[in-house]
């Protein structure tokens, strides 16, 4: 069973990434509100750019759907011009990706700066989405354990984590590639990912953190994921931003999670 005697909520974020102005965001917050009414028992969470989240906020508001930041500095003040800091972040959002592929990719954060930047989360209270991920050389090389081990064990080091914290699985090869990541060894990462957290912080703490998918996640190809018993969800990238896409990855979530009874009301993650 999911999550040992209590099973994981799934969950659904989606990362707009560098998409939307204000006015954009707030109508896309506006149908995504609309396009999911009705649906139970998923944690739905959207993330939108920084200049966006207090208005998105205010367009979810009374609704059960999340919203988390794109990133967070690990400093909570001072001379760092144009970074955001976990304190400003608090009370716009409660999670906030960190160490997300394009991140490591594109502004060379290390496992060092990742774990800098998930301390400073945990600390202001935040919940921390922790993406890791191989590229597609060690994919090939038969790598992907080691990797994905390695970039845990940096990204955790010496943190006194819980259950809150989500991991994101994100093969670098399978997002924007054509290349296609397939449910059983995606499982299989999951696993493996669960373990390396139960060897850092206790069966039942690893027993409790959602791992997502993500990697060119879309509506047609997400039941082959979230339907693993390792999987929990899904971080969804481009397909978040249509919201027929975004509503039909809700849906089929919950569809796979509660064949029979779906909840009458939302649950809490545990």
């Amino acid at each position: 069973m999911r999550g040992g005697s209590e099973m994981r909520v799934p969950m659904i974020a989606g990362n707009w990434k560098m998409n939307t102005t204000v006015e954009e965001a707030v109508t896309l917050a506006g149908q995504i509100r609309q396009g999911i009414s009705g649906t139970h028992g998923v944690e739905v969470m959207v993330c939108p750019p920084f200049v966006s989240l207090a208005a998105v906020r205010t367009a979810l508001e009374g609704t059960s759907i999340k919203e988390g930041a794109q990133n967070s500095y690990f400093e909570e003040k001072g001379a760092y011009t144009g970074e955001v800091s976990p304190i400003m972040l608090k009370g716009l959002c409660e999670y906030v990706i960190i160490g997300h592929s394009e991140r490591r990719q594109y502004f060379g954060e290390t496992g060092e700066v990742v774990n800098r930047k998930l301390a400073a989360v945990m600390k202001a209270g935040l919940k921390p989405i922790l993406c890791i991920g191989e590229k597609l050389e060690d994919n090939e090389a038969g790598r992907t354990a080691e990797v994905i081990s390695e970039q845990l064990r940096a990204a955790l080091d010496k943190l006194d984590f819980s259950g809150e914290l989500v991991v994101a699985y994100e093969p670098v090869w399978a997002i924007g590639t054509g290349r296609a990541a397939h449910g059983r060894p995606v499982n299989d990462t999951a696993r493996l990912i669960r373990s390396v957290l139960a060897e850092l912080r206790g069966r039942e703490t690893a027993d409790q953190v959602r791992v997502l998918y993500g990697g060119s996640v879309t509506a047609d190809n997400v039941a082959e994921f979230v339907e693993q018993s390792e999987i929990d969800g899904a971080l969804v990238g481009g397909a978040s931003l249509k919201v027929d896409q975004f509503a039909s990855i809700v849906r089929q979530t919950e569809d796979i999670f509660f064949p029979n009874n779906p909840p009458t009301k939302d649950l809490v993650p545990w």
